[in-house]
């Protein structure tokens, strides 16, 4: 078997495993919920780089730590409230926003 095959075979097995895994509606809930999560943090990274600040720099016009930069950009950080949100926003500097968008999750099923 080449290691192309593997990488083929290992692809189907993940995808076959994510199907079943996802299924279960407690999974995709968590799934969905830490998806949301990295998602975040890495917006913020990317928002931080984009205004061409170091966590040096934001962490003062913040007044706070660059410690305390890196911890609300670190992945699986889930402490955010509304309002640090909008002060590390804010602290980007012009051509930011925060923007929340709440969304009504529906659950259908399909009788036979």
């Amino acid at each position: 078997m080449t290691k192309l095959d593997l990488i083929k075979k290992g692809e189907l097995a993940y995808k076959k495993w994510e199907k079943k895994f996802l299924s279960d509606s407690e999974n995709r809930r968590i799934y969905e919920e830490e998806a949301a999560k990295k998602e975040l943090w890495l917006q913020l990274v990317e928002a931080r780089q984009a205004a061409g600040l170091t966590q040096q720099q934001l962490a003062k016009r913040l007044g706070v730590s660059q410690a305390q930069v890196a911890r609300v950009e670190k992945r699986g950080y889930d402490a955010y409230t509304l309002t640090s949100l909008r002060r590390y926003v804010n602290a980007l500097g012009k051509g930011f926003s925060l923007k929340v968008i709440i969304e009504e999750q529906r659950m259908y099923s399909i009788n036979n």
